[in-house]
């Protein structure tokens, strides 16, 4: 957590407000303050003028109702999902021996740090320049005319978070019959789950009432990480003749091996860090997030980051160094496969991690399903019932159908993360604030200019770790 908050409060605070201290008390900062109302319309494409309280709202000191405590949670539970169960897997693609954690932790930290600035750049960015939406943002900086791009990345990457969750359910239920004595292969689990449960789900035109059970998403997650620091310490799948370890599969029992922590320079490194991206993602609901937050100085909004991102990356270390350290070079796409279905202890955790997705799987389609309608720009007032359900059956379909072919989770991660996560957590919001600082002209100060740089260093470590994670995901598949 401490570097997390060294990287976004340091480089989000610092790093502008002493330029504006060295200069100028009048300067304004890039953080803490905005331009005047009337000079806003020559700063930005497509400005639209705002009022004197909006700007207030905008700038700091204004936002929603929800307190920082309200926030942190919520923006944990935004960023701990089914993602970080396919970490350990992230581990195994370059080490087999429990050293190998180690520098996968640093990994972690690192760029978890790098995401939480992004993510807090967004924030600043709606701050600058009033926007609401991550797309929103793009068209105030960058332009209207295409913002279309960040917006079929937001859709794709939504389009890949359901799939995850259709490979999970479909894994996790085959394993849940299993442990009831029924044999129940993978295929039939997940067309039978879509048909009888999702697409039902899918349908209602109202889904208010699943909101609360997406609070089980972080207990399951929490109660997992709990689950399987027991079964590391005790034991249980430490040898050939351990407790479970012959109810497993040959490929999913322990394989501890001598690729230790210098594997971490093999270009396989790659594939954790990409997946990385994924399992970090939530940078599209930033500016909900920012303007959600109430009295959303620059200063609080920074806290509520480091501090979610913090706990977050302590979240996925746990999970991504347990599962690891239990299997070794054998850790699944899916952790929980690794374990026995006659674990009792894994197999309540499987039961909360079903329940948590089944209930948020409708959430996430939703976004998918008005995203694809906003692309085709469909007016509201013709999405009528019978589009929106021709609309769900076809998604669903593709859905499925793609998770029936597609096995290994680990590769939906590598894969989203190295090419559509990358580009919404680096690259995008590099643009738009490059974008924004250069439409500033001579009013940007020092610091902000000092920062674009920073920026786009990031936007193009993410470019070459997309690159070559692309590329490692792909020959992983083949």
């Amino acid at each position: 957590m401490k570097s997390t908050q060294v990287l976004v409060l340091l480089l989000s605070t610092l790093l502008t407000t002493s330029d504006a201290r060295r200069h100028s008390k009048h300067i304004p900062s890039s953080l803490q303050s905005l331009p005047s109302t009337a000079t806003r319309p020559a700063f930005f494409k497509n400005d639209i003028p705002i009022a004197a309280s909006d700007a207030r709202t905008v700038r700091g000191g204004g936002g929603g109702e929800a307190t920082m405590s309200n926030e942190m949670f919520n923006m944990v539970k935004a960023v701990v999902g089914v993602g970080v169960l396919s970490l350990p897997a992230g581990i195994a693609a370059f080490g087999n021996a429990p050293s190998a954690a180690i520098p996968a932790a640093a990994l972690i930290a690192i760029i978890g740090s790098i995401a939480a600035y992004n993510f807090s750049l967004i924030g600043r960015l709606c701050a600058i320049t009033g926007a609401s939406s991550y797309r929103g943002a793009w068209e105030k900086t960058v332009g209207a005319s295409t913002a279309w791009i960040p917006a079929v990345s937001c859709v794709v990457k939504t389009f890949f978070a359901i799939l995850a969750y259709s490979m999970v359910l479909g894994d996790t239920f085959s394993a849940l019959f299993t442990t009831l004595g029924r044999n129940v292969g993978r295929e039939v689990s997940l067309v039978g789950l879509t048909l009888v449960v999702l697409l039902p789900l899918c349908l209602l035109k109202n889904l208010s009432s699943l909101a609360p059970f997406s609070l089980a998403g972080i207990a399951g997650m929490l109660y997992t990480a709990v689950a399987m620091a027991v079964r590391f310490f005790d034991g249980s799948y430490a040898g050939p003749d351990s407790r479970f370890a012959l109810d497993v599969a040959e490929s999913l029992r322990p394989a501890i091996g001598d690729k230790g922590a210098s594997a971490v320079f093999s270009s396989n490194a790659f594939i954790l860090i990409c997946m990385l991206s994924t399992a970090y993602m939530a940078h599209f609901n930033a500016p909900k997030f920012y303007l959600e937050l109430k009295d959303n100085t620059i200063d609080r909004w920074n806290t509520v980051v480091a501090t979610s991102f913090g706990i977050s990356i302590l979240f996925f270390i746990g999970i991504a160094a347990m599962g690891f350290a239990t299997f070794g070079g054998a850790s699944n796409g899916l952790i929980l496969n690794n374990y026995s279905t006659k674990d009792s202890l894994m197999g309540f955790s499987r039961v909360a991690v079903a329940f948590a997705l089944v209930f948020t799987y409708p959430l996430a389609f939703v976004g998918c399903r008005d995203g694809i309608l906003e692309m085709l720009q469909v007016p509201k007032e013709e999405r009528t019932d019978a589009k929106l359900n021709n609309l769900t059956f076809a998604i669903l379909g593709v859905v499925t159908a793609v998770a029936l072919k597609i096995t290994d989770l680990s590769f939906i991660m590598s894969f989203g993360g190295a090419t559509l996560g990358n580009a919404l957590i680096y690259v995008y919001p590099a643009i738009m604030f490059r974008s924004a600082v250069k439409n500033m002209g001579d009013k940007a100060t020092t610091a902000q200019k000092v920062e674009v740089i920073l920026a786009m260093a990031f936007a193009a470590l993410g470019i070459g770790m997309g690159t070559i994670g692309a590329k490692m995901a792909l020959g992983k598949l083949k």
